[in-house]
């Protein structure tokens, strides 16, 4: 069976680190994660997808990343069934994250990586080459692939 998770979106809020009673690192946030397809004439649309991280990854997310950054996470679904204040039975679906990637660049995170060029280079130009630039092959022997 396959269960896993890729997504890219950006961070809803700022995320917090909390250790559990055995000091283990724990980290939960939401994901914006843009839909693909837009109709002509509407807004773009996200879901907000709920994730938790253990150990170094949610130290690395907390220490890395805040509110509004870019972030590409892999991990895997998972469910958990808890009860509300109210005593009703709930369901939670999260991503559990196995591994999170900086997606931005070095302005949007402040923590370093590729930062676009003010300008993007000029694409070389080529003249147009005329029939006599180029020799026909004759036979399938000499070709050279």
């Amino acid at each position: 069976m396959i269960n896993n998770v890729v997504l890219m979106g950006r961070l809803v809020a700022t995320p917090e680190l909390r250790n559990t009673q055995t000091g283990r690192s724990v980290t939960s946030f939401r994901l914006a994660v843009d839909r693909g397809y837009v109709k002509p004439g509407e807004q773009r649309q996200a879901d907000f997808i709920d994730c938790v991280a253990w150990g170094t990854s949610a130290e690395f997310i907390t220490r890395y990343f805040q509110k509004g950054s870019m972030i590409a996470v892999t991990g895997s679904i998972q469910t958990r069934n808890y009860e509300d204040k109210n005593g009703n039975k709930r369901t939670a679906v999260e991503v559990l994250v196995n591994q999170a990637s900086f997606c931005g660049s070095k302005a949007e995170t402040g923590t370093g990586g590729y930062q676009a060029p003010a300008a993007a280079p000029a694409a070389p130009s080529f003249a147009t080459g005329s029939d006599g630039d180029f020799e026909e092959i004759s036979g399938d022997d000499d070709l050279p692939f």
